[in-house]
């Protein structure tokens, strides 16, 4: 899934659901509006600023229904990775039609830990929607019906000093009955680690060879069950309370009480819960039963199906902490990086943007902001626009670390920079003793960038939308006000009809 003290820039899906009615209809498939002779007021909802924290969005809710206060302790970024947006995921959670309470990856343990205190409070969901029949089976290659395909290549795009390992994916979808635009992302199904699950195995003091029914409701052998469709990171309260009762040593069982007392499971992984229970041995199923379910990621393609046709391309960054003596790796990320192999299949699905894409007219300049791996969707727009053979400008700014090791896709980029098909401007903050990052080279030349705007150029941002989206934000309102000699406030309008034009569009998460 922002300023002027309202939101900050809205991602495409977050403009999307301002046209969704109450019943979570699309307002453009309703009926012609002189048909009926009363028009439901939109309802407002003004807890949904990823601006503000939760304690304050939980507030702004506190009298509504119980699928607002659900809606109110989202992230609030309407990115899409939980598969739903942040009114239509709380309203399915509401009606008991999703029993997991751990989709919305911004709002991490914070908004899983706030959903689970709403609907113990309110004595749970409905029930009413858990129920249902779909009518037809889902569509080949959506989330619910994911495609198999192969791997092509990955490699590292940073340099062997670089602090950062970004991995470069091509996967070949020819044949696999899935398209996606410029804008899309594409959903990737992991697995986990065969390192990590070998432990879990151990830890239950198992074999890994028995029969299990898995979250994802298939019934396979242990170790596959755990590799694929089990959530060894996000600790359920329901496990702990598991083994907090089967546990025979009572400091283990005092443990496992304050883990439950003081909300901390999101504090542990499920191999450190089950470490701090050697003197427990319930069923294997019964642990099972406990885990969460393996969800997807959500990745921007980097690639244009014009100039890649039959294949997707994507930008992952490699994420890895340590946590009590353990590497904590990144599920997908690692998987990326470390373990998929040319020729290896890859259970995937597309998840469309519905306006972060390049603008419809091939004439209208296009600013983009996106350092990092926020670089991945401009790469695709830049492709597409070539391969459409587009006149309008193209503006990108790029940061990273370090110019030498973390300039990702340095030589395409520069050499669209030397053939004057873009003007690119990058900021890497460890180059000199003064950090420099994209929003002061946006300010350094705010003139410029103020007549593209004025031009009627789109501002495009991808990215961390706790900092680097808020501080990108704020510059592009600083430089309005400044070379438009407007009030903070006139520049706040401007933006906001930007947004309202559909010429500021985010995907940040």
């Amino acid at each position: 899934a922002i300023v002027n003290g309202v939101i900050l820039g809205l991602t495409s899906e977050s403009r999307a659901a301002a046209v969704v009615n109450g019943n979570g209809a699309d307002a453009g498939l309703l009926e012609d509006a002189s048909a009926s002779a009363a028009v439901e007021p939109a309802e407002e909802f003004p807890w949904h600023d990823p601006a503000l924290t939760i304690v304050e969005r939980l507030e702004m809710a506190r009298d509504k229904p119980l699928e607002r206060k659900l809606m109110a302790a989202m992230a609030q970024l309407d990115c899409g990775a939980c598969g739903y947006l942040c009114q239509t995921y709380s309203e399915a959670i509401a009606a008991g039609a999703e029993n997991c309470l751990t989709l919305c990856s911004p709002g991490g343990g914070e908004t899983a830990k706030a959903l689970k205190t709403i609907l113990k409070e309110s004595g749970g969901a409905s029930g009413t929607g858990g129920a249902t029949t779909p009518a037809k089976p889902a569509a080949v290659g959506t989330r619910q019906n994911p495609v198999i395909a192969t791997i092509k290549s990955v490699r590292n795009l940073n340099g062997d000093e670089s602090a950062k390992h970004t991995a470069h994916v091509e996967i070949d979808l020819s044949g696999a009955g899935v398209s996606y635009r410029v804008g899309d992302a594409l959903g990737v199904y992991p697995t986990n680690c065969d390192e990590l699950v070998e432990a879990v195995i151990a830890a239950l003091g198992a074999t890994g060879d028995e029969l299990v029914a898995s979250p994802a409701g298939a019934s396979l052998a242990l170790r596959e069950a755990l590799r694929r469709d089990c959530d060894l990171a996000a600790v359920e309260e329901e496990l702990v309370e598991l083994l907090a009762t089967a546990v025979e040593d009572a400091e283990q069982r005092t443990a496992l009480r304050q883990i439950i007392e003081n909300d901390a499971c999101g504090e542990h992984d499920v191999l450190d819960i089950l470490h701090l229970v050697s003197s427990a041995q319930p069923a294997v199923q019964e642990i099972v039963d406990r885990l969460g379910r393996l969800q997807p990621r959500l990745y921007s393609i980097a690639s244009s199906p014009k100039a890649r046709p039959g294949e997707v391309h994507l930008t992952v960054g490699r994420v890895e902490r340590n946590l009590r003596d353990r590497p904590r790796k990144g599920v997908a990320s690692t998987m990326f990086a470390d373990r998929l192999q040319p020729g290896d299949d890859v259970r995937v699905f597309v998840h469309a943007s519905r306006d972060f894409t390049v603008p419809s007219s091939p004439d209208v300049p296009m600013i983009m902001v996106g350092p990092g791996t926020g670089i991945a969707p401009f790469r695709a727009f830049l492709e597409e626009r070539i391969a459409s053979s587009s006149a309008g400008k193209d503006w990108l700014f790029f940061g990273d670390q370090c110019s030498a090791t973390d300039f990702l896709y340095r030589e395409e980029l520069e050499a669209l920079g030397d053939a004057e098909q873009l003007r690119l401007d990058t900021a890497f903050s460890r180059d000199q003793a003064e950090k420099i990052y994209v929003q002061h080279r946006m300010q350094q030349a705010g003139a410029e960038l103020y007549d593209w705007l004025q031009q009627g150029a789109y501002f495009f941002v991808c990215g961390d939308a706790k900092r680097m989206a808020v501080d990108v934000d704020r510059a592009l309102h600083e430089l309005i006000a400044e070379h438009g000699k407007l009030s903070p406030e006139q520049a706040g309008e401007y933006v906001a009809r930007m947004r309202q034009e559909g010429r500021y569009v985010r995907d940040v998460y």
